[in-house]
């Protein structure tokens, strides 16, 4: 039987995300990463709404930091991304559901040392157009956070630093750059 392109006909009891082409099920994963990031910015915004946004912040990044570790352990395992360096961390990183809504680039100099280069970053823009300078807060005081969060899942001693961070001077500008090496040096 064909591979579904989408769900129009009629209702199947016995249906399996593996009945749906390949197409469809990239789709549907876009879908669903959009879904997890509306999900985050909804919590955060009615915490904010309820608590303020001290609160709200303090609570986004015990959250992610709690994820971060969830997400990881899953990928990695599920993936079989072994390793404890910063190429596998960049491997891992390429594959949660956040990093497939953004334009970046990439790039691993050596297996201790990569650059993580946002040019569209779909918070970014959110924060950009709600206009209440959040960006700056969110991109400076959770980011770090989160990043060392995902990198301590592979090894402690990776350091990550903010090369770039918003306010941008214009949208063309990239939205930001980070750098994660392993073992200090600059």
């Amino acid at each position: 039987m064909p591979r579904l392109r989408d769900y129009s006909g009629e209702f199947r009891p016995e249906l399996k995300l593996s009945d749906f082409s390949p197409a469809t099920l990239a789709q549907l994963s876009k879908l669903y990463q959009k879904l997890y990031v509306a999900l985050d910015g909804f919590w955060y915004l009615t915490v904010k709404e309820r608590l303020g946004n001290k609160e709200a912040l303090a609570c986004d990044i015990q959250a992610w930091e709690r994820v971060c570790r969830y997400e990881m352990s899953k990928i990695k395992g599920g993936l079989k991304i072994q390793g404890d360096d910063v190429a596998a961390l960049m491997k891992a990183l390429q594959l949660c559901p956040w990093f497939q809504l953004m334009e970046c680039r990439m790039e691993v100099k050596d297996r201790s040392h990569g650059l993580f280069t946002v040019s569209y970053c779909p918070t970014l823009a959110a924060l950009e157009k709600e206009g209440e300078g959040r960006e700056n807060e969110i991109c400076t005081l959770v980011e770090p956070r989160i990043l060392k969060a995902y990198a301590a899942c592979f090894n402690p001693d990776i350091e990550v630093r903010c090369l770039k961070a918003p306010p941008r001077v214009n949208k063309d500008d990239i939205c930001c750059r980070w750098e994660f090496r392993l073992g200090g040096g600059r």
